[in-house]
Formats: C-alpha cells, structure tokens, sequence
C-alpha cells in the first residue's frame, strides 16, 4: 500500500492525481445537486480533440480517470523494476506523458460510442458535409436544389454536365 500511495503521490503523478481529485469533487458535487452535467460545455468545444459528442465534463473525466490509471499503473512498474537513481526520474516523468498520449487515444475511442447518449452534443461532422460545405451554414448553390429532394448524385452530375 505503501508503494502506491508514494507512486500516486510522487512526481510526476502528482500532476494527474490532482486532477482526479477535482474530477471526483466535480461528479460529488453534481451528484448533490450542486454543479451541472453540461456547465462547462459552452466555454469548451472538443471537436479539435476528436473527443466531441458528450459533454466536456465526461470526455474529460474518462480522460483524466485514464491517465491517472495509466500513470500509476507506470510508476508502480518502474518502483519494482527500475534501480533508483536519475535515470527512474526521466522514466517516470516519460511514463507520465505517454501515459496522458495513450488515456487520450483511448478516450477518443470511448467517447464516440457514448455520443448516442447524449443526442442534443454536436458530434464530429461527417466527412460528405466536410467536403462539400453542406450543413455548415454557408448556403451555396446546391441548397436550393437540396430542399427539393434531388439526391446528390444527380447534384453532381449536373455540376460536372454545366
């Protein structure tokens, strides 16, 4: 237990330890009442991150529970097998940002299943919409021709025949 609590509690695991604190400070506090779900979702837009589709509040608490558990997991691996010294530091502090790369690769993963439960999230836009700037509030030409119910194959061949 020892060995935990100084893996958990030491540098650079610190870092994530605190912010799991925080993380279950914010879900206590939601779960009395207190603090909203969705308060920090107009002030954060995870797009960029590839973490959108839930509230900032989720994607961040499975983000920072990951890393903290990657992390401590690291440190535990490097106290039993790795000599003290110089050497362990810059393992651990290496181990601590692999382990924050890997937490947010797998959140990603995780987060895109879960956007189902949260319908009114904006989610990651679909690639057609990237492409052809449809749905993203720019009306350009096609949108006529889109509130008719042409399909878009027969948008594109036009295009191509004009």
């Amino acid at each position: 237990m020892r060995t935990f609590l100084v893996a958990a509690t030491g540098l650079p695991t610190i870092l994530p330890t605190a912010a799991l604190v925080v993380v279950v400070c914010f879900w206590l506090l939601s779960a009395l009442g207190v603090a909203d779900i969705d308060a920090f979702d107009t002030d954060v837009d995870l797009r960029a991150w590839r973490m959108s589709g839930v509230p900032v509040t989720v994607a961040l608490s499975v983000l920072t529970v990951l890393a903290w558990s990657l992390s401590v997991g690291a440190a535990l691996l490097i106290a039993v097998f790795v000599p003290p010294g110089p050497f362990e530091g810059l393992l651990r502090l290496v181990a601590c940002a692999g382990a924050l790369l890997v937490a947010w690769a797998t959140t990603c993963l995780i987060v895109r299943p879960l956007h189902r439960l949260f319908p009114d999230e904006p989610g990651l836009p679909v690639p057609s919409e990237t492409r052809t700037g449809a749905g993203s509030g720019i009306p350009d030409a096609d949108d006529r021709d889109l509130c008719r119910g042409a399909s878009s194959d027969a948008l594109q061949s036009r295009n191509r025949a004009a």
